[in-house]
């Protein structure tokens, strides 16, 4: 009746451990940032703002206004994924009344929605793939702070980075989603400090136009601002975030949209994470090599590793349902009082951050293990072959922003 605490407690230090020393080594990492070049960026550099749209007529005019208000010339493509309400319209009424606000507008507008990964693919073949191009994304739910596109525009004066990217000031974010947060972008600033990070922020992220090509992004995958940060670092340059380039957004304001969006996300993560595992991660790309297979871990193996250790929980508690309680004096019967404790404490943390109500010093726990939870059904969900590269907005996120 042991063997299921053995395969439990072993499932869970495995799925833990490359998580402890990733944070150790994040210590070290974080002592020597990265910072910005302080030489002056070529005025050579051509800046296009590619935006992706989809029925976003609530804020389309906000974000071109927002876009028409950083202190840089750029030019604009946008590209709508067959928009089914007035987004091209407004936008295009728009365009109209401010034409000086762009240096050039590109407006794409496509026969069929078929996600933003294809409208992004799409959208490459047309972008200019000049020495001196750089190409921004960015998406229609996020208002760039002031400064944003010049700050990340500067970091090209380093002829080492290919990509770099903004970080989110979130609006209306739950404390325990705040903290989740706080903690992953430290990741991704200690792993740019290293040498990169392959996860970007698709809301706001500029590379090296020559660098990025249409075959770099899946069209039946999301996650194309990793998939593009991915392929930017396997052609020898560096991406890093910049913490102080910053845009906000709204999170999800229900349990439910957050957990959507979450599951979501993290396929996509997991089907890069799986197709690049053995050139991403390769030996011969040295720290970066290392942070990617730490990432494959932490996003595919960790939550299947957790869903071993809860079904050797469940096993053992039918064993003693089965023969019974071993004996309160035996080392089984010790051993069966402490696993059954632990694993109360770890259901309590996981209930309590499930419903976003934390409690006190297990809400880290209880968020790893929430984090656990969706990562497995995204990927139950990829083994059924269903997709999640296609989705509904989530409308009243877009309702507060608009307001």
């Amino acid at each position: 009746m042991l063997w299921p605490v053995a395969v439990e407690c072993a499932a869970l230090f495995v799925a833990m451990a490359p998580f402890a020393i990733h944070r150790w080594n994040m210590r070290s990492w974080l002592a020597r940032p990265h910072s910005t070049p302080t030489e002056a960026v070529s005025a050579d550099l051509r800046v296009t703002v590619l935006l992706p749209v989809w029925n976003e007529a609530s804020v389309i005019e906000g974000k071109l206004e927002n876009l028409a208000e950083q202190d840089l010339n750029v030019h604009l493509y946008l590209i709508d994924s067959a928009s089914t309400d007035t987004t091209v319209n407004l936008a295009r009424a728009w365009l109209k009344q401010n034409p000086e606000a762009f240096l050039s507008v590109t407006v794409d507008v496509m026969e069929a929605r078929k996600g933003k990964s294809a409208a992004v693919s799409r959208a490459l073949t047309a972008l200019p793939r000049g020495e001196h191009d750089l190409v921004c994304m960015t998406d229609a739910d996020a208002l760039l702070l002031p400064g944003a596109l010049k700050r990340l525009q500067r970091w090209f004066a380093d002829p080492m980075i290919g990509a770099v990217g903004a970080l989110p000031k979130r609006e209306h974010a739950r404390g325990e989603e705040s903290q989740h947060r706080r903690m992953w972008e430290a990741m991704r600033i200690a792993e740019s400090s290293i040498d990169s990070t392959p996860f970007l922020e698709g809301s706001c992220m500029m590379w090296r136009g020559r660098l990025v090509n249409e075959n770099d992004v899946v069209h039946y995958a999301n996650a194309d601002d990793a998939q593009i940060a991915t392929a930017v670092r396997l052609k020898g340059l560096r991406v890093v975030v910049d913490p102080q380039a910053l845009f906000t957004d709204v999170a999800p304001l229900t349990l439910a949209g957050q957990r959507r969006q979450k599951i979501r996300r993290g396929q996509g993560l997991q089907r890069l994470l799986l197709r690049k595992r053995s050139t991403a991660g390769h030996a011969s790309m040295g720290v970066f090599g290392r942070v990617f297979r730490r990432q494959h871990h932490f996003h595919v193996v960790a939550p299947m590793l957790v869903g071993v250790a809860c079904a050797a929980g469940a096993l053992r508690w039918g064993l003693v349902g089965m023969f019974g309680w071993p004996a309160a004096s035996t080392t089984a019967g010790q051993i069966h009082l402490f696993m059954g404790l632990m694993e109360a404490v770890v259901m309590l943390a996981w209930w309590s951050s499930r419903r976003g109500r934390p409690l006190g010093p297990l809400g880290l726990l209880g968020q790893w293990l929430t984090s656990m939870e969706w990562l497995l059904r995204s990927l139950l969900l990829l083994a059924k072959g269903q997709s999640l590269h296609m989705w509904e907005q989530h409308a009243e996120e877009r309702l507060v922003m608009k307001e």
